[in-house]
C-alpha cells in the first residue's frame, strides 16, 4: 500500500480572529406573559389574604339551607354564605360549612350562637315573616367568650335575648312551670321589662328554675329583698271587704308572666348580683308576705268536720293573723277508740306582744313566752273553727277569749304542745237543730189534742150549771158564751175541718222535727250547703 501523504503545515496560516455577536434590541411581546403572571400572582395572594374563616355548623336537619344560597346574618347585616350542606357520618345529624367575611373571625368564640330563621309561631308572638319572600338564613348571636372556635351547634329555637342586650339574668324557683313558657314577659309596676329566658327541672325533679332576664335600666330595680310572684291570668280574692281582682295586662292573662316589687316596709337592699336566685311565689299575696322568723309550732284537736280547712288557713285572733295551718291529719286515739283531727299551726308570737311603750321590744324568753300564753288560756282563750267564706265555704282557726268555756290549760309536755279548742259556730248551729228537733220529736202532740177537747167539753158542761143558778141578768152573757164554747166544740169535733187540721199540723209538726234532723245530718257534712243549696249527688 503507498504511504499517506503528509498532513499540512497550519502554522503558516495566518490566526483568525472572532467574529463580534451582534446584540439586538428585547422584544415587549415577552412582557406580557410575564405581566400576567404577577398578576396572578397577586391576585392569588390577595385571595388567600382576603378569604374569610371556614366554620361548620351542625343542624337536626337541612329544612331550609341550601349550599351556595343561604346566607349568614348579624343584625341583618350580610356576614357569610354557606358553601355546602351535608350529612353527618352518622346520618343523624347535617353539617352545613360556612365561610365568613375576613372581619367576624374576632367574634368566632366559644359562646357564639347560631339558629335558622324562619317564619314561627311561639305563644302569641310571630317572627320570620321577612323570611317568606326572601327565604331562610342562619341568624348569629355574638359571644363575649375569649376560647376562639370553629365548630358549631345551632339552637333549635331563636334565644330570647342577645347576648349584647344590656341587662342582668336571675333565677326563680318554683314548684312547677304554670303557664309560664320561653319568652312570657315580666312586668315592674305593670310595665314590661324583661322575658322568661329558658326553664329547666330541678336535679331531683321536685320543682323547676326558670331563668329571667331584666333589661336595663330596670334590672336596678331588682335587689336582695325583692319579691317576684306568678302574675298569670286574673288574680280574684273574695273576703269580707269584697271582690278583689288584680292582673298586671291583658298579655299576662294570654301567655302568663312574672312581677317583681319589693314590699315597702322592707329595706331596700343591695342591688342583687347576676344569676341570684330567688323564690317563684304563686300570687302576689303571698309574696308580700312578711317573713316570720320566730315561729311556735303547736296542735289542736277538733271533735268535728274539717271539710273546708286547707293547710295555709289563717289563725286569726279578732282579725288579726297570728298564724297559719300547716298540717291536717287523721288519727285514732287507741286508748278512747275515737277519731280525732289534730291540726297543726304555725303561730307569730312576736304579732302579739305586752303592751309598752317602746316601739322595738326585745322577743319574750320562752318561759316568758309560756306563762304569758298559759294566762291568756286561764282568762278562757279557746281556738274555734269559723267560716271565713260563704262562697267557698272556707274554714279558718278564730282565736278568742270565752268566759264560759270549761277550765283548762297549754300542754307543753306534748309535741308540739297542745292548744285548748272548742266548738265552732257551725257545730253550734248543728247542735242546735239536732236540740230542737229532738225536743219537737219528744212533744206528745196527739195528748195536747186530746187535753184541749177535754178541757174544751168541760167548760160546756160549766156553763150549763151556771145558767140553771146564775141570775137572770147574767143569763144572756152566758148564752152569749155557751153559743162560743158550743162553736168552739162543733168545730173540735171529729168530722169537722179544723180538727182535721190540727192532726194535720201535728202530723207536719213530727215531719218538721225529723226534717230538722235531717238538715243537721246533712249541715254536718256539707256546710257549703247554707248558701249553695242541696246538690244532687253524682252517680
Amino acid at each position: 500500500m503507498p504511504d499517506a501523504p503528509p498532513p499540512p503545515d497550519l502554522s503558516t496560516l495566518p490566526e483568525a480572529e472572532a467574529a463580534p455577536k451582534s446584540r439586538g434590541k428585547p422584544q415587549l411581546v415577552w412582557l406580557v406573559p410575564l405581566v400576567a403572571a404577577l398578576i396572578g400572582g397577586w391576585l392569588a395572594v390577595k385571595s388567600v389574604l382576603d378569604q374569610g374563616p371556614i366554620i361548620t355548623i351542625v343542624f337536626n336537619n337541612a329544612e331550609g339551607l341550601e349550599a351556595g344560597k343561604t346566607k349568614l346574618k348579624y343584625k341583618d347585616v350580610e356576614i357569610g354564605l354557606v358553601t355546602t350542606v351535608a350529612l353527618s357520618q352518622d346520618l343523624k345529624q347535617v353539617v352545613a360549612t360556612a365561610e365568613l367575611v375576613k372581619d367576624f373571625k374576632p367574634h368566632l368564640v366559644e359562646d357564639t350562637t347560631f339558629w335558622l330563621v324562619k317564619p314561627r309561631i311561639s305563644g302569641g308572638s310571630v317572627s320570620g315573616l321577612g323570611t317568606v319572600l326572601s327565604g331562610s338564613f342562619i341568624g348569629v348571636g355574638v359571644g363575649k367568650s375569649a376560647q376562639a372556635q370553629k365548630a358549631f351547634t345551632a339552637q333549635e329555637v331563636p334565644p330570647v335575648i342577645q347576648v349584647d342586650t344590656p341587662g342582668r339574668e336571675f333565677i326563680l324557683r318554683s314548684s312547677d312551670l304554670g303557664s309560664l313558657e320561653m319568652g312570657s314577659p315580666i312586668f315592674f309596676r305593670r310595665l314590661q321589662v324583661g322575658q322568661v329566658v329558658s326553664y329547666r327541672l330541678d336535679q331531683d325533679g321536685r320543682g323547676v328554675d326558670l331563668r329571667i332576664f331584666v333589661n336595663a335600666p330596670y334590672d336596678q330595680y331588682v335587689t336582695e329583698n325583692t319579691r317576684f310572684w306568678n302574675a298569670s291570668g286574673l288574680d280574684v280574692k273574695l273576703d269580707a271587704g269584697g271582690i278583689e281582682v288584680n292582673t298586671q295586662s291583658m298579655l299576662s292573662i294570654m301567655l302568663g308572666g312574672v312581677a317583681f316589687e319589693t314590699p315597702p316596709e322592707s329595706a331596700a337592699g343591695a342591688v342583687a348580683a347576676v344569676d341570684t336566685t330567688f323564690e317563684l311565689f304563686a300570687d302576689r299575696g303571698q309574696a308580700m308576705r312578711n317573713p316570720e322568723h320566730d315561729v311556735l309550732k303547736m296542735v289542736m284537736f277538733f271533735d268535728e268536720s274539717l271539710r273546708g280547712l286547707a293547710p295555709g288557713a289563717t289563725v286569726d285572733f279578732r282579725g288579726i293573723a297570728l298564724g297559719e295551718v300547716s298540717a291536717i291529719r287523721v288519727e285514732l286515739d287507741p286508748v278512747s277508740r275515737r277519731i280525732i283531727m289534730p291540726v297543726e299551726v304555725n303561730l307569730y308570737p312576736q304579732r302579739l306582744r305586752l303592751r309598752s311603750k317602746e316601739k322595738d321590744q326585745p322577743p319574750l324568753s320562752d318561759e316568758a313566752r309560756k306563762r304569758f300564753l298559759d294566762n291568756m288560756v286561764a282568762n278562757g282563750l279557746r281556738a274555734q273553727m269559723r267560716s271565713g267564706n260563704l262562697l267557698t265555704g272556707q274554714l279558718y282557726i278564730a282565736l278568742d277569749f270565752l268566759p264560759d268555756a270549761p277550765k283548762a290549760g297549754i300542754d307543753w309536755s306534748s309535741a308540739p304542745p297542745q292548744l285548748p279548742t272548742t266548738a265552732g259556730s257551725l257545730g253550734e248551729l248543728q247542735a242546735t237543730l239536732k236540740n230542737v228537733a229532738g225536743k219537737l220529736e219528744k212533744l206528745p202532740l196527739e195528748q195536747i189534742g186530746t187535753d184541749l177537747r177535754q178541757t174544751l167539753q168541760a167548760a160546756n158542761r160549766l156553763m150549763t150549771r151556771l145558767d140553771a143558778q146564775v141570775a137572770p141578768e147574767v143569763v144572756a152573757t152566758l148564752s152569749e158564751a155557751r153559743k162560743a164554747v158550743d162553736t168552739a166544740q162543733g168545730m173540735m169535733a171529729a168530722d169537722k175541718p179544723l180538727q182535721y187540721d190540727t192532726r194535720e199540723a201535728i202530723r207536719e209538726l213530727g215531719r218538721t222535727a225529723k226534717s230538722l234532723r235531717a238538715l243537721s245530718d246533712y249541715l254536718e257534712r256539707h256546710p257549703e250547703a247554707l248558701l249553695w243549696g242541696k246538690q244532687e249527688d253524682k252517680k
